[in-house]
């Protein structure tokens, strides 16, 4: 791997990424009036603080609706392989991913857009495949939705036929079930390596395969409640990668409240998750998955519940709380956490000042790269 692919390919034993800031309000369904906009210099800045404060990686959510309600929850959104490029350009060390869903996407144009943020990344741009759920964002792109099987056959064509085109170098043709591309040239090839680096979150046994055949690094949930099972599905995964004879890391997700004290930040959260929501967002949310009050026993303790549930495992405490949090997620053979913030410029500070040190007291964390390394 090039060695200007920095973060995620640095020593770190226990790597942290941004989760979901190309969305208005990023991951957490709230009305604050402190919630993440998604504009386009709060990104920028955003980035510019991660990067030289030792966070690792990007990681954008594929989004082209949102869910309504009185926010219109991650309504506004960036694009992500354009938005990756962006801050690509803004940046020297961070790895930042663009979120692909391939049915949407021709092989022969992403893999175009994918080599030219790789250069303007010189090597840090990062993939995350994902096949697609939402219904109404397939409908709006006038793009039919397959089965849940054929969705990663189709998926398993699109990457194959992109990283011909990032590594042969003759014409070639290929034609499947799927992709009947013909007498296809592709040039410049990426900026150093024969791919870059690939993730995937499916959680189907079809999308752990695909990740397994693809991926470099699969995103899973992390069960603190049952650390032991947590670290067999890690251990299982990695044993299934390297009898393919590949390597794989596996990360989780969560959503980070970190304050001074472990009082503040429980009190934060609390309110986030009560009277900050947007409740109008979340049931709009719940329909596209058939959850209705029809079909749901005590449907609005349903909807009162999830908030905490929706922004994947909550983190909250004080920075040692934080630091601590992570290091049970590592003792559980995790890579990595990419976790979402209400406000990404205004939180992250603490974050990089506070929990980043303690992390490298802990052996976690290497000591951080020069800018101009």
């Amino acid at each position: 791997m090039t060695a200007n692919r920095y973060q995620m390919y640095n020593d770190n034993p226990f790597k942290l990424g941004l989760f979901g800031a190309n969305c208005s309000s990023g991951r957490a369904i709230n009305k604050l009036p402190e919630r993440w906009l998604a504009d386009w210099d709060s990104c920028e800045t955003m980035a510019k603080i991660a990067d030289e404060g030792g966070i690792d990686f990007i990681l954008p959510i594929g989004r082209w609706k949102g869910y309504g309600g009185k926010t219109d929850f991650q309504g506004t959104t960036f694009e992500t392989i354009t938005w990756a490029t962006g801050l690509l350009a803004h940046t020297k060390k961070l790895t930042v991913f663009g979120t692909v869903h391939a049915p949407l996407f021709n092989p022969m144009v992403a893999a175009k857009q994918i080599v030219t943020a790789d250069h303007v990344g010189r090597g840090r741009f990062g993939l995350n495949i994902v096949v697609g759920w939402n219904e109404p964002e397939f409908q709006m792109s006038g793009i039919q939705q397959r089965e849940h099987g054929d969705r990663y056959e189709y998926a398993e064509e699109w990457i194959s036929a992109i990283k011909k085109m990032w590594n042969e170098k003759e014409p070639f043709d290929f034609d499947e079930d799927y992709l009947h591309l013909k007498n296809v040239v592709a040039k410049p090839k990426l900026h150093a390596d024969s791919s870059p680096l690939i993730i995937n979150a499916g959680q189907s046994a079809t999308g752990r395969a695909f990740a397994l055949r693809h991926c470099h690094a699969f995103f899973t949930n992390f069960r603190e409640a049952d650390v032991k099972k947590s670290a067999e599905f890690v251990a299982q995964f990695k044993s299934d990668a390297k009898a393919l004879g590949r390597d794989a890391n596996v990360y989780t997700q969560g959503h980070v409240v970190c304050r001074p004290s472990r009082k503040e930040a429980e009190d934060y959260f609390h309110y986030l998750t009560t009277e900050g929501v947007d409740y109008e967002a979340i049931e709009g949310l719940l329909q596209l998955k058939n959850i209705t009050r029809e079909n749901t026993p005590d449907y609005d303790e349903y909807v009162r519940n999830l908030p905490p549930k929706n922004v994947g495992y909550p983190i909250i405490g004080s920075p040692d709380d934080v630091t601590e949090k992570f290091i049970r997620m590592h003792a559980a053979g995790l890579s990595g956490i990419a976790f979402s913030l209400v406000n990404y410029v205004d939180e992250l500070p603490l974050i990089v000042d506070e929990v980043i040190p303690r992390l490298r007291n802990a052996g976690l964390k290497t000591p951080q790269l020069p800018n101009n390394a």
